[in-house]
């Protein structure tokens, strides 16, 4: 099982390349194929590592829509031919900037990872 940090920064990571991807414009999303392929897919790829977030972590943010975000990955995933180009954008907007804050919280409030036993230094 991974550090729930390996998947908060994976999150991050995606959120980042959303804001870049999306920064010219909703004119310029609307006319290249290549950010409709990249938005969708780095918005799938920040919906996976929420499905395998810690059960505490999620249980401790309530506010985080998790199953929505969960059933969003199932659409891009299984119902390309169904994207709606025009609610991937109101996604990149309003709702990845507010979640990008709570994300970074969480992320702080995590504990320091431990080091594995057989890394310790025993002297």
């Amino acid at each position: 099982m991974k550090d729930d940090r390996v998947y908060l920064d994976h999150i991050l990571e995606c959120m980042r390349r959303i804001e870049e991807d999306v920064r010219p414009g909703r004119d310029a999303f609307m006319a290249s194929h290549t950010l409709q392929d990249a938005v969708p897919r780095n918005l799938h790829t920040l919906a996976e590592p929420t499905q395998r977030l810690s059960v505490g972590l999620q249980l401790d943010h309530p506010e985080v829509e998790w199953r929505r975000i969960g059933a969003f990955r199932n659409v891009v995933v299984h119902d390309y031919l169904g994207i709606d180009l025009d609610r991937i954008w109101q996604i990149t907007q309003p709702e990845i900037p507010a979640l990008k804050p709570t994300i970074e919280a969480m992320l702080e409030d995590l504990p320091d990872s431990p080091i594995p036993d057989e890394e310790q230094d025993v002297r």
